[in-house]
């Protein structure tokens, strides 16, 4: 009869042992899938999907800081791009102005207002020149706001008998402003200046 007993007990502490070790597991294998399920949650959360000409596009969200750098040089580049990418037609070099001052303060006005005050546009378009920029690289000052920078360009003067190649550098800083359909990246370029603009090549 003791022997009996002795087995029971003996059979009832295994269960015991047992019967822990599965609540143990569980709780952990809860744990885990709990854990797993808010990390699924978050990286959902950081997701954007856009729907461009019929496919899917990833695209993730991150803080301003983690890509100002970028979206500093891209302001500047479209600066650049709107401001001397010309054509001799007016109404092309009013609309690509009228791009570039959305992107800057009145130094940037004040140096087209003195290009035209000089007969510049009127020149392009009385001698049929197109004229093409293409940014080179562009220094950033990340360490001071507002963010100072040093634009090194190319540009090409295509006339129908010859192609002016010239050197242009350029300075000035920026800050930011709200963002707007006129202004993607929220950035307003102020106390541009010209330091260098000179032919290299003729041919």
């Amino acid at each position: 009869m003791f022997t009996q007993f002795k087995n029971i007990d003996t059979a009832f502490s295994h269960i015991k042992r047992f019967s822990l070790f599965l609540i143990a597991a569980c709780v952990l294998i809860s744990g885990f899938a709990i854990w797993k399920s808010l990390e699924l949650v978050r990286e959902a959360g950081g997701k954007v999907y856009i729907l461009a000409n019929g496919k899917t596009l990833e695209a993730f969200s991150a803080q301003r800081k983690d890509n100002i750098g970028v979206e500093l040089r891209d302001h500047i580049k479209m600066f650049h791009h709107w401001f001397f990418t010309l054509d001799p037609d007016e109404k092309v070099i009013q609309r690509n102005i009228g791009l570039a001052l959305n992107l800057a303060d009145g130094s940037a006005k004040k140096a087209y207002d003195n290009l035209k005050e000089r007969g510049y546009f009127s020149g392009l378009i009385s001698a049929n020149i197109s004229q093409v920029i293409e940014v080179d690289s562009i220094a950033l000052d990340l360490d001071v706001y507002p963010y100072g920078f040093t634009c090194y360009a190319s540009q090409q003067l295509v006339r129908s008998t010859s192609t002016v190649e010239r050197r242009l550098v350029t300075k000035g800083f920026v800050r930011n402003v709200s963002r707007s359909d006129n202004n993607p990246h929220g950035f307003l370029i102020q106390k541009w200046e010209t330091l260098l603009n000179e032919d290299v090549i003729k041919r």
